[in-house]
C-alpha cells in the first residue's frame, strides 16, 4: 500500500497541528474513516506533517487499527498483542516483522486463490455478501487449515533456530575464548 508504490502516483495526505487530514488529491479534508476506505481501495497513499514532511504513515495506520479493535471483534488478542510488544527491542525484532508481513501476505494469496477459484466454478452469480457468508460458513475448515500451516510454520522456524545456532557455533568456535574451541590447552590434567 505506501511501500509497495507500483507505477501509479503517490497520494499526498498532510497532517496540519490541528490533527486534521488534508487529502491533496482532492482538495479536501478527510477524516480516518476515509484514510480506511483509500486502504480497503488499495490506493498508494504516504501521510506527511504539514511543517516538517515527516513521514506519519505507520501512525495513522496504527490509530486506525487501535479504532478497529476498540470498535468490535477484536482481531488481535491481549495474549497475541503482548507477544508482539515483547518482540520490539528483542533480537529477532526485525525478523519477526517480515515473518508476520509474509504470513498475512501468503493468507491474502490464499484468499485470492479461493475467490478466483471459485468465480471459474460459478461464475459471477455470488456477490460481496454471499462471498462472506460462504466465509463464514468456512470458519472451522479454515481455522483447520490455519492450525496446520501454524504448525509447520513452527517446525520451520525451529529448523532455522537450529541452523542458525549450528552455525554460530561453528563460527564461534575458531575463536580462543570460545567454549571447545581448537587449540585451547586441556588445564585441567
Amino acid at each position: 500500500m505506501t511501500e509497495a508504490s507500483t507505477t501509479s502516483a503517490v497520494r499526498l495526505i498532510k497532517k496540519y497541528p490541528n490533527r486534521r487530514l488534508y487529502d491533496t488529491q482532492t482538495s479536501t479534508y478527510i477524516t480516518l474513516t476515509d484514510v480506511k476506505q483509500l486502504v480497503l481501495d488499495q490506493a498508494v497513499f504516504k501521510v506527511v506533517d504539514a511543517k516538517t514532511s515527516e513521514d506519519l504513515t505507520r501512525s495513522i495506520l496504527l490509530q486506525i487499527i487501535l479504532e478497529e479493535e476498540s470498535g468490535g471483534v477484536p482481531m488481535f488478542s491481549s495474549t497475541m498483542l503482548a507477544h508482539v510488544i515483547r518482540f520490539y527491542g528483542h533480537a529477532m525484532q526485525s525478523v519477526m516483522g517480515s515473518y508476520l508481513e509474509k504470513n498475512i501476505q501468503a493468507f491474502m494469496d490464499v484468499q485470492d486463490r479461493i475467490a478466483e477459484h471459485s468465480k471459474g466454478v460459478y461464475g459471477n452469480q455470488f456477490g460481496p455478501d454471499t462471498w462472506a457468508q460462504f466465509m463464514s460458513a468456512q470458519n472451522p475448515v479454515m481455522q483447520n487449515l490455519m492450525n496446520g500451516y501454524v504448525e509447520q510454520s513452527k517446525t520451520l522456524f525451529s529448523q532455522m533456530q537450529d541452523k542458525m545456532q549450528d552455525q554460530s557455533l561453528n563460527i564461534f568456535s575458531t575463536f580462543p575464548f570460545a567454549p571447545g574451541a581448537k587449540g585451547k590447552e586441556d588445564t585441567s590434567k
